[in-house]
């Protein structure tokens, strides 16, 4: 059986969010307070607080899971972009980029159906 926490579990039942960023001497996790849930960290990131992004994790410990958040923080920023008429890094906007798999604000063109193509 573990130790008890010192921590209350009441300020553990949330998900957190960690950004995981490119230094020169490698990568690493940014030192963040309890305070980093998804609004902040959609804030922080688009406030330009993070230069080359790489990841965001996402974890609620009293839960026990963790998990890769990084397409849905892709696309919630590009969404408050456009929605905002946003300039951003060239950090921010390859981070994006990479977890869509395409330039932001560029939609994808839907396939056309038989009846359409002719």
């Amino acid at each position: 059986m573990g130790s008890p926490s010192i921590i209350p579990n009441d300020r553990l039942d949330r998900d957190f969010y960690l950004v995981l960023e490119d230094f020169r001497g490698g990568a690493a996790f940014r030192e963040t307070d309890e305070g980093a849930d998804y609004p902040t960290i959609i804030g922080d990131l688009l406030s330009g607080q993070y230069e080359q992004v790489l990841r965001v994790v996402a974890f609620n410990p009293s839960e026990g899971w963790s998990r890769d958040a990084s397409e849905d923080i892709a696309h919630e920023l590009e969404r408050r972009i456009a929605a905002e008429d946003r300039e951003i890094s060239d950090g921010l906007r390859d981070f994006i980029e990479g977890q869509l798999g395409r330039k932001v604000g560029t939609q994808l063109a839907l396939p056309l159906r038989d009846a359409e193509r002719y």
